[in-house]
């Protein structure tokens, strides 16, 4: 999980980073966390863990890349409708109770979370935040976790 979560996105960066610099027109980076980053949800302490160390390192990295014109931001998601939370494993770790939970079972715990009527966001709702984050919209924004939680951290 740290591999993946956290060593992944350190040696991606440094081995993008120094090709923004070397373009002179400054550039973003963004890092997708997690809302677990922020918030301790039972089960998920791994996952936790190197999500919230993303975002120390999002704060370093916006501390040494704006003098290259280097904007970093992490967007923090709550459960989204792909794969990796879609899938019978996900269903039993968030409702170890049940036998065989479905996708409906699982949805059940998402939806009390968010104080938006929904149980997960879609693929293109973070898409639409990295995208503020990357063009003009949002140049002038660095060092922040963007929340994207239907309103989760507010319960």
């Amino acid at each position: 999980m740290i591999e993946i979560n956290l060593t992944g996105h350190w040696k991606t960066i440094r081995a993008t980073a120094p090709h923004i610099v070397e373009g002179g027109r400054g550039g973003s980076v963004v890092i997708t966390s997690s809302i677990a980053a922020m918030y301790a949800y039972p089960n998920l302490a791994h996952y936790a863990a190197a999500k919230s160390g993303l975002v120390m390192l999002m704060k370093v990295l916006a501390r040494e890349l704006p003098p290259h014109r280097i904007r970093v931001n992490t967007v923090h998601p709550s459960a989204v409708a792909t794969g990796m939370i879609l899938n019978d494993s996900a269903y039993r770790r968030f409702r170890p109770e049940l036998a065989s939970p479905t996708q409906a079972d699982f949805e059940e715990v998402p939806r009390t979370l968010n104080q938006l009527p929904v149980a997960t966001l879609e693929p293109a709702d973070i898409s639409a935040a990295v995208l503020y984050l990357v063009c003009d919209t949002g140049r002038y924004v660095t060092g922040t976790t963007h929340v994207v939680d239907a309103g989760g951290q507010l319960g």
